[in-house]
């Protein structure tokens, strides 16, 4: 049975799967928030339960929730003794969007910018890299006919054609990830640089 902690972005989530099977699940769209959220949210999901492992999604997303679920599987595996691994909140929203060929997602990114990225199946696995893009520049860059994410509906509004499919990471989904997948070191995947520059 593994915990799954997601926080990357406006939701969170927690799931406890067993290889490709969801046992249980909470998900809510908190925004803010997910420091005070969170904890209570997976006492509340194992209900005196301990897990074998630890899966988290290590971003891209908003610098703080991303830091907030990596730093709580952190303090969880040093507690249980269990092992870590991360995915990618890319990944997890293409897979949840299902088969059909080609797909890109496009989310929110701060500063105007949206985090993009293409996966193609069988297996689902990247086809290009993750990319922080105005939408301008992602619509064209991305050539998928479907794209996933809170962004989706901007990048295809900027592109004018193709269809959106408006969607945020959720735990659960991590278990319809390939291995390769949601096997990665749990260490942030921020998508672009940090916003505060060092003074000369």
């Amino acid at each position: 049975m593994i915990l799954v902690i997601e926080t990357a972005t406006a939701a969170c989530s927690a799931a406890l799967i067993d290889g490709g099977t969801l046992l249980d699940e909470r998900h809510e769209i908190v925004g803010r928030g997910h420091a005070e959220r969170l904890v209570p949210m997976i006492a509340e999901l194992l209900a005196g339960r301990r897990p074998d492992g630890l899966l988290v999604d290590c971003g891209p997303g908003s610098f703080t929730g991303v830091r907030v679920g990596l730093a709580a599987a952190q303090g969880l595996r040093i507690g249980w003794g269990v092992p870590l691994a991360g995915f990618s909140s890319m990944a997890a929203v293409a897979a949840a969007a299902g088969a059909g060929g080609e797909i890109a997602v496009a989310l929110h990114g701060g500063h105007g910018q949206l985090f993009v990225q293409t996966f193609g199946e069988e297996p689902m696995r990247p086809q290009d890299a993750l990319r922080s893009l105005s939408p301008a520049e992602a619509a064209a860059a991305i050539r998928a006919g479907r794209v996933a994410g809170s962004g989706a509906a901007e990048l295809i509004a900027a592109r004018g054609h193709g269809e959106a499919i408006d969607a945020l990471p959720r735990a659960a989904d991590a278990r319809l990830l390939p291995p390769a997948l949601r096997s990665l070191p749990p260490r942030p995947i921020y998508g672009r640089g940090p916003d505060a520059k060092p003074t000369l």
